[in-house]
């Protein structure tokens, strides 16, 4: 719907995209129009495709906590919580990183600032690419084989003296 909202759109200038990914607000901020209905449509694009997960998510992991909570052995209730703190730490920078994106509010004195420009463009590279490059890391960290791996890496010296 974006997109298809979006390619309507006058442009003018350079039409150049100072971004490393043709992310929509890159594109929308060439426009020489008014895009307030590509703001409205992200607003309830935005509800639909973050807030509702992220709330189900967050319902879910609610009723995980107080099944664990209930787990009798001190030995069930940690190995429940490193299974499901693998998958949550996942889901925080995945859904954190596109909630800061789209959902921040955009302050009308600092539009255009280069520290913006920036945190525009490495937010997108950071749900892009650095997610998914840590979902493994992070999974095979509950690999008792690999934490007495880490475990062993981090007592060695670096440095012989």
């Amino acid at each position: 719907v974006q997109i298809s909202q979006a390619v309507r759109l006058p442009f003018c200038g350079d039409n150049v995209i100072n971004h490393f990914a043709c992310e929509i607000l890159a594109v929308l901020r060439l426009a020489c129009a008014d895009i307030s209905i590509n703001v409205i449509s992200m607003a309830v694009g935005n509800v639909i495709f973050l807030g509702v997960p992220v709330l189900c998510i967050f319902v879910s992991y609610l009723f995980i906590l107080i099944t664990i909570l209930r787990i009798p052995s001190a030995d069930g209730r940690k190995k429940a919580f490193s299974t499901c703190s693998s998958h949550l730490t996942v889901v925080m920078i995945f859904y954190g990183t596109l909630l800061f994106m789209y959902a921040k509010p955009k302050s009308k004195e600092s539009q255009g600032t280069d520290e913006e420009e920036l945190s525009d463009k490495l937010i997108p590279l950071f749900y892009g690419v650095v997610t998914p490059m840590l979902n493994p890391i992070i999974y095979s960290l509950r690999n008792k084989d690999v934490k007495a791996a880490v475990r062993d890496l981090g007592s060695q010296k670096c440095f012989a003296p």
